[in-house]
């Protein structure tokens, strides 16, 4: 089953702010950090421009021009078992048009506890291997100029 997640919404929720790359960049590391030892599939949509990147079982895709909602509603559109989808956002406009579309939704709060550390399957079977130059490539940053 796979989820959706509203990247900025979850963000706002926690940090009650958006779009600040470095809490985007916090976002996606505690997500890939939780689902490190999973079988889920996420998908984790922000607004705006950015760089497509698939770490193991975690995607992080970028509305560009259109907003992370549409791109979300348009994905469960374009499922072949729309039921089977959880949008994870607490956007109440986005809950009734992603159970519009047939998906599921859920609250940030119980994905969170959902796949907090304890819920970690002992052994490494089933892992998806992480394609660590990904990793390397998203976490670089450049030195401050002096």
């Amino acid at each position: 089953m796979p989820y959706f997640l509203d990247g900025d919404n979850l963000v706002g929720t926690a940090r009650r702010r958006t779009g600040a790359s470095e809490d985007r960049d916090a976002l996606v590391s505690e997500v890939a950090e939780r689902l490190r030892r999973t079988r889920a599939s996420v998908v984790l949509f922000f607004d705006g421009a950015g760089r497509a990147l698939s770490l193991g079982s975690l995607s992080v895709r970028f509305a560009g021009g259109t907003s992370a909602d549409d791109a979300i509603v348009r994905e469960i559109s374009r499922a072949p078992r729309a039921r089977e989808t959880t949008v994870v956002t607490a956007d109440r406009e986005l809950v009734r048009r992603s159970r519009d579309a047939g998906a599921a939704t859920m609250s940030p709060a119980d994905f969170w506890r959902e796949f907090g550390a304890g819920n970690a399957a002992p052994g490494g079977a089933g892992e998806t291997p992480v394609d660590v130059e990904d990793w390397l490539k998203w976490f670089e940053r450049k030195k401050p100029e002096e």
